[in-house]
């Protein structure tokens, strides 16, 4: 039997891939609390002790426990003006987008109409690069 490799497109959808994150022995959850704004960092002794919370979902009214720091960063924090920012680098836009949006998985094509700063094309090529961002992964 043949193997087929798909290679990603601009429509293949991307997400954080939290399994590269264990694999890498890095720790997504201090890197959700560091992309927190001043005024709700301090609402948490440590990163660490920060817990769950419950999250009613808009479309379901499904109720379920959420991580209490992506709560907080998508419902406060992301909301900001400053959150993404022109100056900051491309990857790190990407990544908070999709912290913002609770890892829903998007396309090149979708990232760039949410940012409209790099064609998909390239927002592709970076993101299919030999180096992997912040556990950035294709879905394939």
């Amino acid at each position: 039997m043949v193997s087929i490799i798909l290679r990603p497109t601009i429509e293949t959808k991307f997400h954080i891939d939290t399994g590269w994150w264990e694999e890498q022995g890095r720790d997504l959850h201090f890197q959700v609390y560091s992309r927190l704004c001043p005024n709700c960092r301090v609402l948490y002794s440590s990163y660490e002790d920060a817990g769950e919370v419950d999250w009613v979902d808009d479309h379901t009214a499904e109720v379920t426990r959420v991580d209490a720091l992506r709560h907080t960063l998508r419902t406060c924090c992301s909301t900001k003006p400053n959150y993404i920012s022109e100056d900051m680098p491309f990857t790190e836009a990407i990544f908070r987008v999709f912290l913002a949006n609770g890892n829903t998985p998007l396309s090149p094509l979708e990232l760039h109409q949410l940012l409209d700063r790099r064609p998909p094309a390239i927002i592709l090529r970076m993101l299919t690069d030999a180096r992997i961002y912040n556990g950035i992964r294709p879905i394939l």
